[in-house]
């Protein structure tokens, strides 16, 4: 891992929902005191608060930090305070490992930074491929499920097969709105077909 002289520059990520702000302070003290414990230099503290798994807006703060090399490690009070799913905490710590910047945290005690840290990321690896493969087989039963019942799935059906119609109706004077509402097709379509 990539380290300044000496000492390690740690940004520090905190994440709380909306309804539950409590634990922002907790989540600081405990990363700032492990921090000074390993006698590393605080560089950046990001703190997203957010409600729904896909927000954590700040976080590409950090991500960005880590790509110029501008911290060595990052520190996190809980996995799931970093990562919105399995495989977004996989894609993330390995795109850190790649840059050479660590990993750590505290609930968990992973620390990506020691071989058997990067042992931990590698089955967390094998998790989130399992993960990926349990939600395709999901997509293909619930398409499959939608099939069954008579429901259409995938792009809607063209409408070139009413060009004609289309360049007739405009033959004898209609607008081209007024052919979109006749043929039930959008005014977009039809100058498409008068070209």
């Amino acid at each position: 891992m990539a380290r300044s002289r000496g000492t390690m520059k740690m940004g520090l990520y905190a994440r709380v929902s909306t309804h539950d702000q409590q634990t922002l302070t907790l989540q600081r003290d405990a990363m700032t005191a492990y921090a000074k414990q390993r006698g590393g230099s605080i560089v950046r503290v990001v703190e997203d608060v957010g409600s729904g798994a896909s927000e954590r807006v700040r976080r590409e703060e950090l991500m960005r930090a880590a790509r110029r090399r501008d911290i060595d490690a990052i520190v996190v009070w809980r996995l799931d305070r970093w990562g919105r799913s399995l495989a977004d905490l996989v894609i993330t710590l390995q795109e850190l490992h790649e840059l050479g910047v660590g990993f750590i945290s505290l609930n968990e005690a992973l620390d990506l930074t020691t071989s058997t840290g990067r042992a931990m990321a590698g089955m967390l690896a094998v998790f989130a491929e399992f993960e990926r493969g349990i939600l395709r087989e999901r997509v293909k039963a619930g398409i499959a499920e939608a099939r069954r019942c008579g429901k259409r799935h995938g792009r809607p059906p063209t409408v070139v097969h009413r060009a004609d119609e289309a360049r007739q109706l405009h033959a004898t004077g209609l607008s081209k709105s007024a052919i979109a509402r006749q043929l039930g097709i959008s005014r977009t379509s039809v100058r498409r077909f008068l070209g």
